[in-house]
């Protein structure tokens, strides 16, 4: 059964958004071309954060703040000499995070659907340092969920609801912006709304014609 589409669409006002892989570009595409970078097999990278248990279990513990960028890029440089990649631990995360650019679009579109009274939180899985360099993140959302400072990551519904918390709004009033399909599950479980983001032309449209949010 899929989560997202049961979500019943009706009109929302506010709109939680994702930031790796939507107000930038594709974080996936970013990881691979890293991972062709180093001479094997491109999707290494990926691969091992999403099937290799310790590799797992660094990003959950650096995304959830127990651990600093310094501790991951340490483990997961270990991790991919490990499979036959090596190399150096300093700076891992922003070699990772270097195909990376943003989205003026997706800028563009936040700011118009704030202009029009929707208030607009920015819900995002730290990674790395200088992530968030080049973007004013109070110019983007009135509201700014970070995992690490938090302490919980996306998918887990309790960070979904911290941001409603401090919009000010019910879960069943808001819309999450996301190019992961299983971080859209996780807030369908408290009853928030799904675009899966794929460009900000498909997601300005998603969010007019299912449920009524307009920049």
């Amino acid at each position: 059964m899929n989560t997202v589409s049961n979500v019943a669409e009706k009109t929302r006002t506010a709109v939680l958004v994702d930031f790796g892989g939507v107000i930038t570009s594709s974080v996936l595409r970013a990881f691979t071309d890293f991972g062709a970078s180093l001479g094997g097999d491109p999707r290494l990278p990926l691969d091992l954060l999403g099937r290799d248990q310790p590799s797992r279990t660094l990003l959950a513990d650096h995304e959830c703040g127990r651990i600093d960028a310094e501790a991951f890029e340490r483990g997961f440089a270990e991790r991919l000499r490990v499979h036959g990649a090596d190399v150096p631990a300093e700076g891992l995360t922003a070699r990772m995070q270097a195909g990376m650019s943003i989205d003026q679009d997706m800028l563009a579109l936040l700011g118009g659907l704030r202009a029009a009274g929707h208030p607009v939180a920015l819900v995002s899985n730290s990674f790395g340092t200088g992530t968030y360099d080049g973007v004013d993140l109070a110019a983007v959302a009135d509201v700014v969920v970070i995992s690490a400072e938090v302490g919980i990551r996306k998918p887990s519904r309790r960070i979904y609801a911290i941001a409603c918390e401090r919009l000010g709004i019910d879960p069943e009033e808001a819309v999450m912006i996301d190019d992961l399909r299983q971080n859209l599950d996780g807030a369908a479980r408290i009853g928030i709304g799904g675009v899966l983001h794929t460009s900000a032309a498909d997601t300005r449209r998603q969010l007019a014609e299912r449920f009524g949010i307009t920049a």
